[in-house]
């Protein structure tokens, strides 16, 4: 497996990358038609919460500088969910990463990571944090994978316990945070 990227500098200043096994991947923003894709995929990817179609419209449309697809021909193959907190410059946070099951273990999830920092929407961000339940062990392994890439500390503490889901059967969440990092590791 090798990672390349394309020469090509898109319009908001970040780079088309592209994976390779045979096959090209494009990363880009999501697109307001992209929506009902993406939640056709994250319900493909156990143990992942599903929002709404609404929901992913809403990320597609108000947060597309902060979330990455990757395409392969005309299918979207993963996705990542992302925003920076208000008040929080230094942070960004990871809602959600979905690869297609075909798709895994060939260090895509990364990429996403890699590709969202990259952008200008995570100018000045120091800090990684997300939410992962204790049975997503994949998550877990990616998350500490890119701390130690970036040669940064990793923690995690309490954040969202049973009870706060309320009448859902839903594990505990607690917080990974990665960081202090420099995005120059990223680039």
């Amino acid at each position: 497996m090798q990672f390349t990227s394309d020469d090509k500098t898109l319009k908001d200043g970040s780079k088309n990358a592209r994976l390779e096994w045979g096959r090209k991947l494009e990363l880009r923003k999501p697109e307001l038609a992209d929506g009902a894709e993406i939640f056709t995929l994250v319900e493909s990817c156990e143990p992942l919460d599903k929002n709404s179609v609404y929901s992913y419209l809403l990320l597609c449309h108000h947060f597309a500088d902060t979330c990455v697809v990757a395409e392969e021909g005309e299918k979207i193959v993963a996705f990542l969910s992302g925003y920076r907190p208000p008040g929080r410059e230094e942070v960004f946070f990871v809602w959600q990463v979905a690869v297609d099951p075909r798709m895994r273990g060939r260090g895509l999830g990364k990429l996403l990571l890699q590709e969202v920092l990259r952008r200008p929407a995570s100018r000045g961000c120091r800090f990684l944090e997300t939410t992962i339940s204790p049975s997503n062990e994949a998550s877990q392994r990616l998350f500490c994978s890119l701390a130690r890439d970036l040669k940064a500390r990793s923690t995690v503490t309490s954040c969202f316990s049973e009870d706060h889901f309320g009448h859902e059967n839903h594990e505990a969440e607690p917080l990974f945070r990665i960081g202090p990092f420099l995005l120059e590791q990223v680039i």
